[in-house]
């Protein structure tokens, strides 16, 4: 058929496609069981999101089976699928209308591609790239088999932060003076020098606060919830906030009815042990929420992954002082979770410190806030964040969600649509072993 691409022939590989495929659907089949779910079946709505994302991802992929056949390349497939699916949504203003134009227009694509036939090699490596399934510990044509975490262990080595970039990174590290606290070496946040005087981290009002941290007085704050964002305009180029779009410098358009804060305290910080188990010390990913307090920001949720992208450890934390805003908008975590909850700081650390070793590999994006919010010293730690590098260099870094969408092609929420620890501590993992994947080619390791 002159209208089907030609399909290269597939790399040489210990497995044949027969059994890729047969890897595939055992997948599919373990991945609900493999990851436990401690949230309600029915999840919140994600608040002023027109579509959840997990509906956008799934109209992507959908979208990226059928492009599979009239594309030459993987790439190609999935750019055009970006592509339609942001057309449908753009179109879009709200869940039933997107349902009812990308039903449509997966019709249409399905009409279109009647009759050529797909690459079944190429579908699957679609499917490998979507669902990101990395073969560590199994044959490859670039990896020995060495299984377990050992062998990824050995390769994610290189990638172990410094001392020197864990101070440029602003990661708590001990304090040579005083035990159990922490000091960090990096850009100091605004402060106004005043034991009872806070810096709104919204707003930027000054405001006061008593010996325990409360409001001395009730104020409301008026502020913006996104970010500044640089748009090219002729004759230069003009900032404008990502929340409302207006001008930088307009009132907010957001009302809190009290000040927040952003610090976070470094006494009271533990520190990872040696390991006494023989063995690999076990590679970890791990991705906390915070929410604001009459102290600062204090964790309210943390979740552990495993290399083999299994959740071992997600719960919901009490936190220490008054709550005066759980942020659920940002952190993704509401006050009825929280107060069901009956872990404290003191007990997550307890569970953390009973797996994770001075030794163990510790994943992250920008893991030097998760390892405040758990008053954690560790110093075996890899940062995606450094690891992927933004391209005009520091102090730029990557958004998870802009790393996520570009190499793991999976919308992920951004950080307007209310977070999910999980879901950040999957991706930070899959990006890694992404990335010895890539490592791995054209070399012996």
């Amino acid at each position: 058929n002159a209208s089907t691409p030609a399909c290269s022939a597939p790399p040489a590989c210990a497995h044949s496609r027969k059994n890729n495929n047969e890897k595939f659907k055992m997948f599919l089949t373990l991945l609900p069981q493999a990851i436990p779910a401690k949230r309600k079946a029915k999840g919140r709505p994600e608040v002023g999101v027109k579509v959840p994302h997990d509906v956008r991802q799934r109209y992507v992929n959908l979208f990226v089976e059928e492009f599979l056949k009239t594309s030459a390349t993987v790439q190609d497939a999935f750019e055009k699928a970006l592509a339609e699916e942001k057309t449908v949504f753009d179109r879009s203003v709200n869940k039933l209308k997107y349902l009812s134009v990308a039903v449509n227009a997966l019709k249409r694509l399905k009409n279109q591609n009647a009759s050529p036939t797909t690459c079944m090699y190429v579908m699957q490596t679609v499917r490998d790239c979507l669902m990101n399934v990395c073969d560590v510990g199994l044959p490859c044509p670039h990896c020995p088999s060495v299984p377990g975490d050992a062998r990824l262990y050995a390769q994610l080595k290189e990638h172990i932060l410094t001392e020197a970039l864990l101070r440029e990174n602003n990661y708590p590290r001990q304090h040579p003076g005083e035990a159990g606290t922490a000091m960090q070496y990096g850009e100091a946040k605004k402060s106004t020098g005043d034991a009872f005087r806070r810096i709104c981290c919204r707003c930027g009002t000054t405001f006061s606060v008593s010996q325990t941290g409360k409001h001395t007085r009730k104020e409301e704050c008026n502020y913006h919830s996104g970010k500044v964002i640089e748009n090219r305009v002729p004759g230069g180029v003009e900032t404008r906030y990502s929340c409302c779009e207006n001008a930088v410098g307009t009132p907010g358009c957001q009302v809190f009815k009290l000040h927040v804060h952003d610090t976070m305290g470094l006494q009271g910080f533990v520190g990872s042990l040696p390991q006494t188990r023989a063995g690999c010390p076990g590679v970890y990913a791990i991705a906390t929420e915070m929410c604001y307090t009459t102290q600062g920001l204090e964790l309210v949720r943390v979740t552990v992954v495993s290399s083999s992208l299994q959740v071992i450890y997600d719960s919901f934390v009490k936190p220490n002082s008054e709550v005066i805003d759980y942020n659920t908008r940002f952190s993704g975590v509401s006050e009825e979770e929280v107060k069901n909850s009956y872990s404290s700081l003191r007990d997550v650390q307890a569970v953390l410190l009973s797996f994770i070793g001075e030794d163990t590999i510790l994943v992250g994006h920008g893991l030097e806030n998760d390892l405040c919010a758990l008053k954690l010293l560790h110093n075996t730690v890899l940062d995606t964040s450094v690891v992927f590098p933004h391209r005009l260099g520091r102090p730029h870094k990557r958004e998870l969600h802009s790393l996520s969408a570009e190499i793991l092609r999976r919308i992920t929420r951004e950080s307007g649509e209310g977070r999910d620890s999980r879901e950040d501590a999957l991706a930070c993992m899959e990006l890694m072993l992404w990335k010895v994947k890539e490592d791995c080619k054209g070399k012996r390791c």
